[in-house]
């Protein structure tokens, strides 16, 4: 899986954002820390994800669209000296020139930090990567040069995703019931948090739940 079958099975851009939202909140309530979403991204908003190894990725969410960069430490293209793999931006819109020289994305010198990179402007009908990246320096046997299958947890198939991430990470078993329930970006009740974490404060769940302006019960 290469950054190309990520861009072909990413959701619109609407749907991309509640997914987002969704693994951040479920985050909240089973108290996992890789998922968050920030609504105030200096004038944009930001998900993110970050495994405590290294490996992560932002998907910035702006007036012009979104942009998509993240970092697989163990992937070919990885230039952890500063070096962008060629190709990676090839075809990269001027709307999005900012997030490349953003500094939370950079290295020290301003290279931008990642093994692989998407694009949708708000007019487009589709996602976007560089225009003919070379992914020989990957091994015959290495069927995920990039990294980009990190993205896979927003695919159609977020629930089950979720499920086995919480299990094999979180040492949780998450109804997917419940699961679901987040996703759908549903009101959430104290029952659902119980479903999800019977240890849970709700009062703590509903205040990170307003900061994600997730919808509510009283």
């Amino acid at each position: 899986m290469t950054v190309y079958d990520i861009a072909a099975q990413l959701p619109s851009i609407d749907v991309l954002r509640q997914r987002c939202r969704a693994l951040a909140m479920l985050d909240v309530i089973v108290g996992g820390d890789y998922y968050t979403y920030d609504l105030a991204w200096g004038i944009d908003q930001a998900a993110s994800m970050r495994n405590g190894s290294g490996e992560e990725y932002d998907v910035v969410f702006t007036t012009d669209g979104v942009f998509i960069r993240g970092v697989y430490h163990e992937s070919p293209l990885f230039q952890a000296n500063g070096h962008m793999w060629p190709g990676l931006l090839d075809g990269l819109p001027d709307e999005f020139s900012s997030q490349v020289t953003e500094p939370a994305f950079s290295h020290p010198d301003g290279t931008l930090y990642a093994s692989f990179v998407l694009w949708r402007r708000t007019e487009d009908d589709r996602w976007h990567a560089g225009d003919n990246i070379d992914f020989r320096p990957a091994s015959d046997v290495e069927v995920d040069p990039d990294g980009s299958w990190l993205l896979d947890i927003l695919f159609d198939d977020i629930t089950e995703k979720y499920h086995q991430h919480a299990e094999e990470v979180y040492q949780v078993d998450v109804p997917r019931p419940a699961i679901d329930h987040v996703v759908a970006l549903r009101p959430l009740t104290d029952a659902v948090i119980r479903a999800l974490n019977p240890e849970a404060s709700p009062a703590h769940v509903r205040a990170e739940a307003e900061n994600l302006r997730y919808p509510l019960i009283p």
